[in-house]
C-alpha cells in the first residue's frame, strides 16, 4: 500500500492522501481580491487529486503583501472573493488551506518578471516595515515597526485568520520562513531590536509565538506553521533554533511543520538538489514529535513515497512538479498503485493502458 497515497488525519480534518499543494505565489490580484486566474490555478489542482491545496502568501494587511498583484484578507469583501474558490474545491471533495502572512522588507516588490527591487509609491507601492532598517538586497530599507505596532500584529493575523474560516477555508498555514516579515524577527541577522522582539532567542520568538497564541485563539481547526529551519548564512537563524521553537510552537496548538529554508539573506550559498530540505523536515520531525511537511525539488512519485514511507515527514509539499502537470497526484497513485479520487469528467482516463 502506498503511503504517499494513506490518509492523515490533523485535528480532526481527515485529508485523503499526503502529495500536498504547496503556497505558490501568482502575482495575479487586483487590490487583494483574488480572481479568476486563482480559481482556475487552484482549482486545477483540485481536480488532479491533491489531498490538500494551499493558497499563496495571503496579506492580513495591505502593506503586508508581497506586491501590489498579491493577494489578501484583511477585509470581508477579500472573505467573498476567496469563497467561489474554496466553493470549487471543495466540489471535487479536497480540503483547501490558507497562508497567513505579512511580508515584512520584502513588501513592495516588483513581479518576478517585471525585474528585482522595490515598487516606487508612484507605480502603486509603499513604504516597506520590517523588524530594524536593513533592506533585502536591492530592495528599499524598511521603517523599522515600532513596539506597539509590532504587539498589534497578532491581532491582524488572527482577525484575517477569522475572515478565513467565514470563507470556509478547512486549515490555516502562518508564514514564518522565506525571510519575510516574523522570519525577519527570528533571524539575528535581520532583527537588531533592542526592545522585547529583539535581542536574544526569546526576544526574537516573541512574535512568531504571540501570532500563535492569537490565532488558536480564535480557531479551532489545524493550523500549520512554514519556518525556514535555517538561513544558510554564518550568525543566522539555525536548524537547532528550529528545533527549540517548534517545541514551543507545538504547546501553543500548531500542529504541523511545513519546513522550508532560507529567503532571508540575498544569494546564499545552498546545496540544492533533489529533496535537499528533506533532512531539516526529518530532525524536526524527530526531535520534537510534531508531524512535519517536505518541500523542495521533490519531483518523481518514487521520491516523494520514499520520503513519507520513511518517516522523514508526513507529507510532501509540492510545487514546481505541480505547474508542470497539475495532475501529478493521479499519475503519482498509478505508478505507485495508490488510491485518489478522479473527477467524474474525467473517469474515463483512469486507464493508463
Amino acid at each position: 500500500m502506498s503511503r504517499l497515497f494513506s490518509p492523515i488525519t490533523v485535528r480532526g480534518l481527515t485529508l485523503p492522501n499526503r502529495a500536498w499543494v504547496s503556497p505558490m505565489c501568482q502575482y495575479s490580484a487586483t487590490d487583494g481580491l483574488p480572481g479568476d486566474w486563482h480559481l482556475v490555478h487552484l482549482g486545477q489542482f483540485a481536480t488532479g487529486g491533491a489531498g490538500l491545496v494551499m493558497t499563496e502568501a495571503t496579506a492580513v494587511v495591505p502593506e503586508g503583501r508581497i506586491s501590489p498583484q498579491d493577494t489578501g484578507i484583511w477585509s470581508e469583501a477579500h472573505a467573498d472573493a476567496w469563497r467561489r474558490i474554496v466553493d470549487f474545491v471543495h466540489g471535487q471533495g479536497t480540503a483547501i488551506g490558507m497562508q497567513l502572512g505579512h511580508a515584512g522588507r520584502k513588501g513592495s516588490a516588483h513581479r518576478p518578471w517585471e525585474g528585482p527591487g522595490s515598487v516606487p509609491a508612484e507605480e502603486g507601492g509603499w513604504p516597506s516595515v520590517g523588524a530594524d532598517a536593513q533592506p533585502f538586497g536591492s530592495y528599499a530599507p524598511a521603517r523599522p515597526l515600532t513596539t506597539d505596532e509590532v504587539s498589534a500584529l497578532p491581532a491582524a493575523f488572527a482577525a484575517g485568520a477569522r475572515r478565513a474560516l467565514d470563507a470556509g477555508f478547512d486549515l490555516l498555514e502562518l508564514h514564518f520562513a522565506h525571510g519575510y516579515l516574523v522570519h525577519q524577527f527570528l533571524s539575528p541577522l535581520s532583527n537588531t531590536r533592542t526592545d522585547a522582539y529583539g535581542g536574544d532567542f526569546e526576544g526574537r520568538t516573541r512574535l512568531a509565538l504571540e501570532i500563535a497564541d492569537a490565532v488558536r485563539a480564535e480557531v479551532s481547526v489545524p493550523l500549520f506553521a512554514r519556518l525556514s529551519a535555517t538561513d544558510w548564512a554564518e550568525g543566522g537563524w539555525t536548524l537547532d533554533e528550529s528545533v527549540r521553537l517548534t517545541k514551543l510552537l507545538a504547546e501553543r496548538g500548531i500542529d504541523l511543520i511545513d519546513t522550508s529554508t532560507g529567503g532571508n539573506v540575498p544569494n546564499p550559498d545552498i546545496p540544492v538538489g533533489p529533496g535537499y530540505q528533506v533532512p531539516f523536515a526529518e530532525r524536526i520531525r524527530t526531535e520534537t514529535g510534531l508531524p512535519t511537511g517536505a518541500v523542495g525539488m521533490i519531483t518523481d512519485p518514487e521520491q516523494a513515497e520514499e520520503i513519507v514511507a520513511s518517516g522523514s515527514a508526513d507529507a510532501v509539499f509540492l510545487a514546481r512538479a505541480l505547474l508542470r502537470d497539475p495532475h501529478w497526484p493521479l499519475r503519482a497513485a498509478n505508478a505507485l498503485g495508490g488510491e485518489v479520487r478522479w473527477p467524474d469528467q474525467y473517469a474515463r482516463a483512469k486507464s493508463w493502458h
